[in-house]
């Protein structure tokens, strides 16, 4: 059975939030920066607001009933200063015992994003009762259209190695393994030029 997808609205931010809150909960990173499951509710919903108040308008956002993909433009995927400021004055506080480690580690992987236009994969999440049922290939299927019918690449990180085969299989390919400092864990960088 094909899961329904259709794309987001700004009706559907808060349901966007929940979803990629509680998609989320237990990944790497998330973990690395937050420990406890209350704060990672609690200071990722800033982070998923932040995504869904700037990726939403851009029409490349698309939800189901059980996951979300959000994806940014080219030269847009960056946030603004006063959304970065934003943020981290929201979310800073959940980061503890190591909010300085952790941004570093952010702001390292960021440093990264490749500067060549692409159409970036920022965010992709499926809630637990939704895995398995190809839903994160479909949610991410759009936005590699999109891609393709413009002639560019993508990118994205996985901060849960479990996923890279997911993306490989959509013509993704590991361009580097970034390890967050202090013994943090791995993102997987990865890039996947159009198809035709």
């Amino acid at each position: 059975m094909t899961p329904h997808i259709r794309q987001a609205t700004a009706a559907d931010r808060e349901h966007v939030v929940d979803t990629l809150v509680e998609a989320f909960i237990d990944d790497p990173v998330q973990r690395w920066i937050m420990s406890t499951p209350e704060r990672r509710r609690r200071y990722g919903r800033h982070f998923f607001a932040m995504h869904a108040r700037r990726m939403i308008p851009m029409g490349l956002a698309w939800t189901s009933e059980q996951g979300v993909s959000l994806w940014a433009p080219p030269d847009q995927w960056r946030e603004s200063p006063v959304d970065t400021a934003r943020l981290i004055t929201r979310a800073f506080p959940g980061a503890l015992p190591h909010p300085i480690r952790a941004v570093r580690g952010l702001l390292g992987m960021e440093a990264l994003h490749p500067k060549d236009p692409h159409v970036y994969l920022a965010v992709v999440g499926v809630r637990e009762a939704g895995r398995g049922q190809g839903l994160g290939s479909a949610l991410i299927t759009p936005g590699l259209q999109h891609a393709d019918s413009l002639g560019l690449p993508c990118y994205l990180e996985s901060s849960n190695e479990l996923n890279v085969p997911l993306y490989e299989r959509h013509g993704f390919k590991v361009t580097r393994e970034f390890a967050f400092p202090g013994g943090g864990p791995t993102a997987w960088l990865m890039w996947r030029e159009p198809q035709r």
